[in-house]
Order: structure tokens, then sequence, then C-alpha cells
């Protein structure tokens, strides 16, 4: 009897090693620390992350503020410990963080330049046997790590550390306005301008903001320059035709130009998320390049701003095209000029700050090499490796230079 009732307690004792191990959140929050409990999640799919459904200003009203630390748990099982609450996507590629960056309408969790969160999130429930000897009783335990998300899940945030990661948010804290009076020019707030370098023509290829997505007020300023500039063929990074026959149906769509490039057909649309690292995202990134070179120029590549998925595949064609590492960063930093007034004069630290963590990262992950040497590298080798490993041939690829030239 004895015998039985240790065997017992050590079946319970082990059963309950096994719960807390899978990262179940926390039964109730600290009474005293800034918690937003159970709130629903959606998912994002265009950038990989997940909402979590309570507004920016409502989130901060709690007592949340930029640069705290914070713990996530879903209901799911999985959780995210100690990651930083930002304005903007100031982690490294692969790092997590919970943002509210401006025009969101929630706060978002997800992970910079990375997998999909959705998903990484959703790990379905695992098996494990732990055979245990307690006199003669053996038991078989499951651990289970969790299950699917659905829209059904919900999210609790907790304060873990009050302004841990201040320093970095006060670093790189950019913002801008949708407002056109504030710039320049339409064409610095329509984010326009072509980029002729290394084998590349003049007046051949542009980029952009979006041309047809107007949540920033910027469409029909870029649908403006791109009439102008003579654009025949759209590369449209950011969307899918469904997507874009959402933004023609809306009350404020005013770009007409785009309209009748997108029914001549002329669009090609690749619906890609942020994770350039990604094999999904080169092998669209392989077909969209294919079919540029079935169509006439000149070209523009966009997404939404022009800024992140554009800089990468910008950058892409103009180390292909035998471009070198100052002129390939100085067209990557004008969007953050455009857009921030961040160049080399105004805030020399924070222009150094993105130069490094977001192109230099870039061009290290195209070069294959963490620590290649940027000035010295030959990246239209490398550009030309990624496409070949993306499925291109190489007299594809030869074609999509020319076609540029």
């Amino acid at each position: 009897m004895i015998k039985r009732f240790i065997s017992s307690l050590l079946l319970v004792s082990v059963l309950c090693v096994l719960l807390v191990s899978c990262g179940g959140k926390r039964d109730e929050p600290f009474p005293d620390v800034p918690t937003l409990k159970e709130y629903g999640v959606e998912h994002e799919p265009e950038f990989g992350g997940i909402y979590i459904t309570a507004s920016i200003d409502y989130f901060n009203s709690l007592g949340f503020s930029y640069g705290d630390s914070v713990d996530i748990f879903f209901s799911n099982g999985y959780t995210m410990e100690d990651i930083p609450y930002y304005n903007g996507y100031y982690v490294d590629p692969g790092q997590a963080l919970l943002i509210a960056y401006p025009g969101y309408k929630y706060i978002k969790a997800a992970i910079n330049f990375g997998d999909d969160l959705w998903d990484k999130a959703g790990i379905l429930t695992e098996s494990l046997k732990a055979e245990i000897s307690a006199g003669d009783l053996w038991v078989t335990a499951e651990k289970v790590t969790g299950k699917e998300l659905t829209e059904n899940s919900s999210a609790t945030v907790v304060l873990r550390e009050k302004g841990k990661y201040l320093d970095i948010q006060n670093a790189r804290d950019i913002s801008y306005s949708d407002d056109r009076s504030k710039f320049p020019s339409d064409a610095v707030f329509a984010n326009f301008r072509q980029f002729s370098m290394g084998s590349i023509a003049p007046a051949r290829i542009y980029r952009s903001a979006s041309p047809c997505d107007n949540q920033h007020n910027r469409a029909s300023f870029v649908d403006a320059q791109i009439r102008q500039a003579g654009v025949n063929c759209i590369l449209n990074l950011c969307d899918n035709d469904a997507k874009m026959k959402g933004y023609i149906e809306k009350d404020d769509f005013d770009s007409p130009y785009f309209l009748s490039l997108y029914n001549n057909g002329s669009i090609i649309p690749l619906a890609l998320n942020a994770n350039y690292t990604s094999d999904e995202f080169a092998s669209k990134v392989a077909d969209g390049f294919r079919k540029m070179t079935e169509a006439e120029g000149p070209y523009l590549v966009h997404c939404t701003e022009g800024k992140d998925r554009t800089g990468f595949v910008c950058m892409l064609i103009e180390a292909l095209a035998g471009a070198g590492y100052r002129e390939m960063a100085d067209d990557y930093m004008i969007t953050y000029d455009n857009y921030y007034k961040i160049n080399k004069n105004s805030e020399p630290e924070k222009y150094s700050v993105i130069l490094e963590k977001s192109f230099d990262t870039m061009l290290q992950f195209l070069a294959a090499d963490p620590d290649a040497d940027l000035e010295k590298t030959d990246f239209s080798v490398c550009a030309r490796n990624y496409l070949l490993k993306a499925g291109m041939t190489e007299s594809e690829i030869d074609s999509f230079i020319l076609c540029l030239a």
C-alpha cells in the first residue's frame, strides 16, 4: 500500500514537471503589473505576424511604453519572454518584438524579417513518452507543447521590465507623416525614383511606394509619377490579385494609370512576405524577374512603402548589374531621407545604425557570409548565385540583365 502511494506521488510529480515545461501562460497576471489580458488574435500574413486586437492607444494607456520588455502568453501554450516593445522594427533580422507601428490598427507580435510567427506559435501537440519506473508501476505520459492558433485563440501581454530596451527605442525611433504638405515634392512624398547603376540604363527601372494601396495617402502621387515616366510594367512585391481588386473598389482609389496597366495585364503581383531569407521569397522573386523579361519596360518595383521588400529586390537587381557597395547603399538610404529626413548630415548616428542593421545585413545575407568585406565583395556573383539557387537558369538571368540595359 505504501509502495503504491509513493508511486502515485511520483507520477503526479512527473506530470507536473511535464506540464510546467510546456511554457503555459501564468494563471493570473500580477495585479500591480500592466497587463493586457486574453485579447483576441488575428493572422497578419503579409509580414508574418500576429495582431493582438488591442489598439495601440489603449495598450499604452494600460501602462506600457515603447522600450519596455514584455512577456506574451498565447492561449495555445506558446510563450514569448523578454521581448522588446517598440514603435518600429528596431530588432535584428530573425529577432522577435512586439510592435506598435504607426498606422497599424492593433499591436502586433512578429519576427523581424523571419518566419511567420502565426505558424511558429502554432506548434502542434507532440507526444513525449516518459516511461517512469515507480516500484512496479510503469507510466506513459504526454507533454503538450501547444496546438495550432486559430481566430478563437487569445493572447495575454504582461510587463516584464520597465524601460529595459529604452536606449534602443530612443536611438532608432523614427516616424513619418502622410501629409503631402510636409514634403518638398511629389516624387519625395511618393518615394519615387529611378535607379541607374552598373549596366542599368537611365530611365529603365524605377522604385516607389504603392500606386494602388492608399493607406499612406501616396497612391495617387505615385500614379502620377509612373504615368509621367511612361512605366509599362509593374513588379508589385506586396499584393495578390484579390488585394489589388480590393484597392480598386475602394472609394479613395484614384490611380487611373495603374488601373490601365492592371487592365492590360501589365502588373506582376508576387505577394511577398518580409522574410527575404526564405526560399519562398527567392522563388517568387525569380519568377517575377522571368515575367519582367517577357514584358516591355520601363519597369517599376514597389511594395507598400518602397522600403524593405523593395529595398532588398532593388539591391539584388543593382548587384546583378554590377553596382558597387557605395552606389547601392546610397540608393537604399534615399528612402530614409525621403520618409524621415535621415541622411549622413542630418542624423549621422541614426543613418549609420540603419545602414548597418538593415542594408548591410541584407548584403551579408546575399554574400552568404556575415563577415564579408562589403566594400570588396563582387555582389554580381552573389546575386547570380542567389537567382540560380532560386531556380533561374544562366540564360534567364542574362536575359533579365539585358532587358534593363
